[in-house]
């Protein structure tokens, strides 16, 4: 979320920091229990927006073609992974692309490793099985889970490091965090240090667009702060309901008895005169799940006004069609979308991170994403993040949140490893609203996608 420069607007901020060098880590796969979709085509490279094809080249240094070869090949991989890990659970010890784009198995033996290779995959051996490495993880999770909040406060997150064989943990650079007492009986545990906390364009809303949301109605004169985020996808449920996927974190009324929050597109000149797109029908913020995303029952107006389209955009530049969704993969390319940074791109450093998040009333939630390196600021919260054409996540949080843009994040943030955002995977978004929907709104919600685009 980010302060909007209009009439009474302070929000509530929430920051992420992850270990950007954490460019090994091992590939879980356990998200969720059903089968993964089948692939799905991509848009060519001569299709993408100008506005994404400059970010790519600006932040990953690729040509459009090589971006969507690479992001093809990290699902591609993350399929045979799933595969391997489930005949193969004790010898399966992570998955991950380089960053000379080639997929790449972590195995505990030769005879393993044989396998993988035979199936075209490079292969290294490693001392530890995935399986154990995610024990460690939860342990040392518990154990953040039992501090109190001064001191588990000092604590952004955890990831693994399956290059060094140890969890990571990220702890902010105050003397509560000089000061954390590990665990003896985890092994392998790692400190860093963090900072303290062109072309036409499509004029209708849609994903990545800002929105206001507030407790009360606009015009309540009670109302003194409203809270600023970025639409998710465009998804609709069985029952043809029109909805989108934002973070959870931006409904004002999460956690209360009625989660239920008016969305609006913000009109700078005048706040109360700003049209309604929706509200906030469901929320979740850690908790069983673990995940941060919010579902928007959209209204006819916004529906009518493009809101059923298959699409994201960066910043009032020009739109990408989404083809499908997909998983996050170590080394994968991802770009997100969003009102205060435009696309942005960057690699997934870590496909599983646990970070907390706190609310307005100082509690403290577990949130389980992925990382990436990709910049994201305040007012970002809910965007899309896609990998090639594929819908991926939506953004969660930033250790970047407070920075005036992104050329200054980069610089101030560089010592402590660059940028790192926080996202949502959209397949277990989705399989959580469908199991907690009870057949009714929600119900086998699916992302707006054209699958022939490509």
């Amino acid at each position: 979320m980010r302060k909007l420069t209009g009439r009474r607007a302070t929000v509530k901020a929430s920051t992420v920091a992850i270990a950007s060098t954490l460019l090994l880590s091992p590939l879980l796969g356990t998200t969720t229990a059903s089968a993964a979709p089948a692939p799905a085509a991509q848009l060519k490279a001569d299709q993408l927006p100008p506005t994404l094809v400059q970010a790519i080249a600006r932040d990953l240094k690729m040509t459009p073609a090589q971006y969507l070869d690479r992001a093809a090949k990290a699902q591609q991989l993350r399929d045979y992974a799933r595969q391997f890990r489930s005949a193969h659970p004790e010898q399966f010890a992570g998955a991950w692309m380089t960053r000379d784009g080639k997929p790449t198995m972590a195995v505990t033996s030769l005879e393993a490793a044989h396998t993988a290779s035979s199936a075209g995959y490079q292969t290294r051996l490693a001392p530890i099985s995935a399986d154990k490495l995610e024990g460690s993880l939860d342990q040392l999770t518990q154990w953040i889970n039992t501090l109190p909040r001064q001191v588990s406060s000092a604590i952004n997150s955890v990831a693994i490091d399956f290059l060094n064989s140890q969890l990571v943990l990220t702890v902010a650079n105050t003397p509560a965090g000089h000061l954390l007492n590990l665990p003896t009986l985890i092994a392998n545990v790692k400190v860093i240090l963090s900072p303290d906390a062109g072309g036409p364009v499509d004029h209708h809303p849609m994903g990545g667009d800002t929105y206001i949301s507030a407790p009360t109605s606009l015009n309540d004169s009670q109302l003194k702060t409203v809270d600023v985020c970025s639409f998710g996808f465009n998804s609709v449920d069985s029952h043809g309901t029109a909805l989108n996927i934002s973070a959870g974190h931006c409904d004002p009324n999460l956690g209360k008895g009625n989660q239920q929050a008016g969305v609006w597109v913000p009109d700078p000149r005048n706040l109360k005169s700003s049209p309604q797109a929706g509200s906030f029908v469901n929320a979740q913020l850690g908790g069983s799940s673990g995940l941060d995303y919010s579902v928007i029952k959209l209204t006819d107006r916004a529906v009518k006004a493009g809101m059923d389209k298959p699409s994201v955009r960066g910043a009032n530049g020009t739109t990408l069609t989404l083809t499908g969704t997909a998983e996050p993969v170590t080394g994968a390319p991802v770009c997100k979308s969003g009102q205060s940074s435009t696309f942005t791109c960057g690699y997934v450093v870590a496909d599983r991170v646990e970070t907390q998040l706190y609310t307005a009333e100082g509690e403290s939630k577990t949130v389980r994403g992925f990382a990436s390196s990709a910049c994201t600021l305040g007012g970002d919260s809910g965007g899309a993040i896609v990998t090639g054409t594929l819908a991926l996540g939506i953004t969660s949080g930033s250790n970047a949140a407070d920075a005036p843009d992104c050329k200054a994040a980069n610089i101030d943030l560089a010592q402590y490893g660059g940028t790192a955002s926080l996202g949502i995977p959209i397949r277990s978004i989705l399989a959580d609203i469908d199991a907690r929907s009870g057949g009714g709104l929600g119900s086998g919600i699916s992302v707006r996608v054209r699958p022939n685009a490509g």
